[in-house]
């Protein structure tokens, strides 16, 4: 059986939970939310009067890593050491466990220093989720199946779309060059996660700003030789030989895909 068919069968299968049961957890946990005590934040003698007007942190983003790490438990006390200050809001193995580290409506650290679209505070607009592997394997295919099905999960929570579904190159390309050129994100775009473009592409305009146009994307344009280099990396799988006409075509295929309306 295919990681696709396995996929679909835990999709469909009698544990699924239904997007209507999905929307009254979500209303219950808003409700208990609501009736939690107010807690002064400041030192200053406040006076207590809660609205009932709010919610949690609603993250835009989800920022893919790759861990680096040969086993599960290395990446785990990496993630959880408080000397390390680093963290996820999810840890998933190679045989497709899935860990929760950090509550999704909290901030983990796992972005660092990064920019996207603006956004200079990526840890605050998004989750983070780290895969277990090296950067020099392929990822396996139960752990990509298990990607999937947690992507759909984040999904249908946040609404995020597709293009909001990027690697930590993206964010951070001159510190950063994962997930590595191995990950399939061409798989993950035929889902709805990410974009992609196949050939044979479209040339872009004769009249075409590069520069622009990846910043558009969403690309730091404070570092345009890096940034260039991650979107090579996400969208022609780290190419080096992709010549600067190709470039602009793929570049053109992506910013219009990015800036197309939702169907």
């Amino acid at each position: 059986m295919s990681w696709q068919e396995n996929m679909l069968k835990q999709k469909t299968g009698s544990n699924a939970m239904s997007p209507s049961r999905v929307l009254m957890l979500a209303a219950i946990f808003a409700t208990l939310a609501a009736c939690a005590p107010l807690k002064p934040h400041t030192t200053l003698p406040v006076t207590l009067i809660k609205s009932p007007n709010f919610d949690q942190r609603r993250p835009n983003l989800v920022i893919l890593h790759h861990t680096t790490n040969d086993t599960l438990e290395e990446a785990l006390h990496t993630l959880t050491s408080p000397l390390r200050e680093v963290s996820a809001h999810y840890l998933i193995g190679r045989d497709g466990r899935i860990v929760q580290l950090v509550e999704e409506n909290a901030r983990a650290w796992h972005a660092g220093k990064s920019w996207w679209g603006g956004q200079t505070d990526v840890n605050s607009a998004s989750i983070g989720i780290e895969l277990d592997n090296n950067g020099n394997e392929p990822f396996a295919e139960r752990q990509i199946t298990a990607l999937l099905l947690l992507l759909g999960d984040i999904r249908q929570r946040y609404r995020i779309p597709a293009a909001n579904f990027i690697g930590h190159a993206d964010v951070a390309p001159t510190r950063k060059s994962d997930p590595s050129a191995l990950f399939p994100w061409q798989t993950l775009a035929q889902y709805g996660f990410g974009l992609w473009c196949d050939q044979p592409l479209q040339p872009a305009p004769v009249v075409f700003d590069l520069p622009s146009a990846l910043t558009t994307i969403g690309y730091d344009p404070a570092t345009p030789e890096a940034s260039r280099r991650a979107f090579r990396l996400h969208f022609a799988l780290g190419d080096a030989s992709l010549s600067d006409e190709s470039e602009k075509a793929l570049v053109y295929c992506i910013l219009q895909k990015k800036t197309q309306p939702v169907q």
